[in-house]
C-alpha cells in the first residue's frame, strides 16, 4: 500500500469524529450572533434590533455584580491553581506503596466519586454538615457545642468547596499520571539503584522530571479554561446565605440567561469569557516555551 492510500484511508477514519467536532463545536458558534442583537424569544434572529456591543458594554460597566462574580470565579480558580499539583503527588505516593492490593483499592475509592452526581454529593454533604446532620450530632455527644451549618457559612464557601471538588475530582485527575508513571524507563531506576539512590531520591531526581511534561499540558489546558470553574457544584450548593460568595460565573450566566430569560446579555458574557480564556492559553503557552522550551501549542 502506497503512502498515499494509506493517508486517504486515515483520514477517511478520522472524518466521524471531525465531522462531530465541527457539529458540536463549530456549528453552535452561530448562537454568539445574539450577542449582538436585543432578542426576543419567537422573534426570528434578524428581526430582532441591532445592538452591536451594547451587551458587552453592559456587563463591564455593572461593577457590583461584575466585581463580585469576578471574585467568586478568581478565588475558586485560583485555589483551584494551587491545587493542581496535588493529584500528581497523589499518584507518586501511591504509586510507591509496594502493596499491589491496597494500591489497587485505594485506587478505586478515590475514583470513584468522579462518577458521583453533584445533587447525590450535595445530598451527602447535607446529610452530615447540615445543623442536625451527623457532624454535629457527633459533636453533641461529645459534649462539644456544635458551630453553625457549613453549608450556611458564607465565610467557610470558599476552602469547602474547593475541598469537596478535590475530595470529587482527585483519583480521576491522577489516573493520566499513573499512565505517565508506568511509562517511565525502569532502567532509570536500576541505575540509580546502582549509583546507591534510595526511593526518595528515585521520586525526586527521576519521577517527578518525569511527570513535569505531562503536568505542564495539564496546567495549561486549566490554564486556558481558568474562568470555567464549573457550574453544577456551585449549582446544588447554592442558598439564599452564601448566595454572594457562591455565584460564579458560569451561575451567573444561567440565572442571567435562562431564568431571567436574557439571552442576548448571557450570550456576550460568555463570549467575553471564551475570548479571555483564549488569550490566557496562549500567554500561559508563550511564557512556558520561554521558560522550558518546550509548550503545548
Amino acid at each position: 500500500m502506497n503512502k498515499k492510500k494509506k493517508d486517504y484511508r486515515l483520514l477517511l477514519m478520522a472524518a466521524p469524529f471531525l465531522a462531530m467536532v465541527f457539529l458540536f463545536a463549530y456549528v453552535p458558534l452561530f448562537g454568539w450572533s445574539f450577542a449582538f442583537f436585543d432578542y426576543r424569544p419567537g422573534v426570528p434572529l434578524f428581526q430582532n434590533d441591532f445592538v452591536g456591543f451594547r451587551f458587552f458594554t453592559m456587563f463591564l460597566s455593572d461593577r457590583v455584580d461584575m466585581l463580585r462574580v469576578m471574585r467568586n470565579t478568581i478565588i475558586f480558580a485560583t485555589i483551584g491553581l494551587f491545587l493542581t499539583p496535588l493529584p500528581m503527588l497523589f499518584a507518586i505516593m501511591l504509586s510507591e506503596i509496594r502493596s499491589t492490593a491496597y494500591k489497587r483499592v485505594v485506587q478505586t475509592f478515590t475514583t470513584v466519586p468522579n462518577f458521583i452526581s453533584w445533587v447525590i454529593v450535595f445530598s451527602m454533604a447535607f446529610m452530615i454538615f447540615a445543623t442536625d446532620g451527623l457532624f454535629n450530632q457527633v459533636l453533641v455527644m461529645l459534649g462539644i457545642a456544635p458551630p453553625p451549618s457549613i453549608l450556611g457559612n458564607r465565610d467557610a464557601v470558599y476552602w469547602f468547596q474547593s475541598a469537596m471538588g478535590q475530595w470529587k475530582g482527585l483519583g480521576w485527575a491522577a489516573i493520566i499520571y499513573f499512565a505517565a508513571i508506568a511509562g517511565i524507563d525502569q532502567e532509570l531506576y536500576e541505575a540509580s539503584a546502582i549509583d546507591g539512590a534510595n526511593r526518595f531520591h528515585n521520586v525526586l531526581y527521576i519521577t517527578i522530571p518525569s511527570l513535569l511534561p505531562t503536568y505542564l499540558v495539564l496546567l495549561l489546558l486549566y490554564i486556558g479554561d481558568f474562568f470555567g470553574v464549573g457550574f453544577e457544584q456551585y449549582f446544588v450548593f447554592n442558598n439564599p446565605m452564601v448566595a454572594n460568595n457562591i455565584e460564579v460565573l458560569d451561575l451567573f450566566v444561567f440565572r442571567i440567561g435562562l431564568m431571567g430569560q436574557d439571552f442576548s446579555y448571557a450570550t456576550a458574557i460568555g463570549i467575553m469569557r471564551s475570548t479571555v480564556s483564549v488569550t490566557m492559553l496562549f500567554a500561559a503557552n508563550a511564557i512556558a516555551k520561554k521558560v522550558r522550551g518546550t509548550a503545548m501549542i
